[in-house]
């Protein structure tokens, strides 16, 4: 049995980035062997298991059948006469598909990966590429975290073909976000769309874009702000809501960030047009976004508004007027026994007079 470390951990430590998550792939050995050894076996599909100490997990090395459309479509061998080479070659590209052995660090690299990443390319290993599209969003991720990485031209032809056969319409919603949202928070985020739109991928996955994704906004956020909710609300700022809505819930986005994403599309508008000096229109900014229960909710609202219009920074005003409405006393209100709208109406003129006082 031969124990090999495999795919990103390999490639980062190549590449002298930090490692933050190993896979294993085991060679010669079966399930049994495995077991017996104390491993804990997990999944269905194919044989994985957790190290008895570190948890982390365990591949046997296997080979794979092409049986339907889609990531799911495959039939999976996997027994102790699979060879390293044969587990590597099922691997979308060429830069992870390098292996280090356990014992001896010595690196197995098949498929020239190593001579990639001198060269920057992002290259498919094989054909069977092409079998899963999944691949064409994790080239595109890759693409935005190495942004000084290029497609080689096979592969993007490559992908071509796949959207061009509809292989690409077996794409499951959950996939789609889980790659999208990790290349929101990579370095160069809008890679990850051009690499999209240069394999015809983009207007199939968000047709919402074709009149221009706002990736000048997000570009903006990405200079402001590390979170993956605003940079997101930046992109989809030029987007009615109703089509943020529909883009939201056709890949079934986290609450957060549809929230987020509705309210810049609904307000970027006002706070293109605030007026500073009016506390009416500061206080019905601070109303209609909630600043007043979702504080940081607000403040994110305000920097993707800031990405949308990056000659226009209203943050020290919008955030002044919030703290002032904290001033207002509540219980002078309830001991004059204000109730219903006469209260909403009283609590609103108190916080006027205190956003008056706190403009400058």
């Amino acid at each position: 049995m031969e124990i090999y470390l495999v795919g990103g951990a390999v490639r980062d430590e190549l590449l002298g980035k930090p490692v933050t998550e190993r896979d294993w792939v085991v060679v010669g050995s079966s399930p049994a062997d495995m077991i017996a050894k104390g491993y804990q076996p997990v999944g269905k599909d194919f044989p994985v298991f957790l190290h008895p100490k570190t948890h982390e997990e365990y591949a046997l090395a296997r080979t794979e059948r092409k049986t339907g459309k889609g990531y799911k479509g495959f039939h999976f061998y996997a027994t102790p006469d699979v060879s390293l080479a044969d587990d590597l070659m099922r691997r979308d590209l060429t830069i992870n598909a390098i292996a280090k052995n356990n014992i001896t660090g010595e690196l197995f690299d098949p498929y020239h990966g190593q001579a990639d990443i001198r060269q920057k390319i992002l290259r498919h290993v094989s054909p069977a590429f092409s079998e899963d599209p999944v691949r064409i969003l994790r080239v595109a991720r890759f693409a935005s975290r190495f942004y000084d990485f290029k497609v080689h031209p096979e592969t993007n032809t490559l992908m071509k073909q796949m959207v061009k056969s509809g292989e690409i319409d077996a794409l499951v919603s959950e996939r789609v976000w889980k790659e999208l949202s990790r290349a929101l928070v990579s370095e160069k985020p809008d890679r990850f769309f051009e690499v999209l739109k240069n394999c015809d991928a983009l207007f199939v996955l968000f047709p919402e874009f074709k009149n221009n994704a706002n990736l000048s906004a997000l570009n903006n956020a990405v200079k402001m702000s590390h979170e993956g909710t605003v940079r997101f609300a930046a992109l989809l700022s030029h987007l009615p809501q109703d089509k943020v809505k529909v883009i939201c819930t056709r890949f079934r986005v986290p609450s957060e960030f549809t929230e987020l994403a509705i309210l810049v599309s609904k307000y970027h508008d006002v706070y293109h047009h605030l007026e500073v000096r009016n506390a009416e229109q500061l206080l019905f900014i601070l109303k209609s976004i909630d600043a007043f229960r979702r504080p940081e909710r607000f403040a994110q609202w305000v920097l993707a508004c800031r990405a949308v219009y990056k000659n226009q920074n209203h943050e020290l005003i919008l955030l002044k007027a919030l703290a002032a409405t904290k001033n207002v006393d509540i219980n002078a209100l309830l001991e004059k026994n204000y109730q219903g709208k006469a209260f909403a109406e009283a609590l609103h003129q108190l916080q006027l007079v205190q956003i008056k006082f706190s403009i400058p």
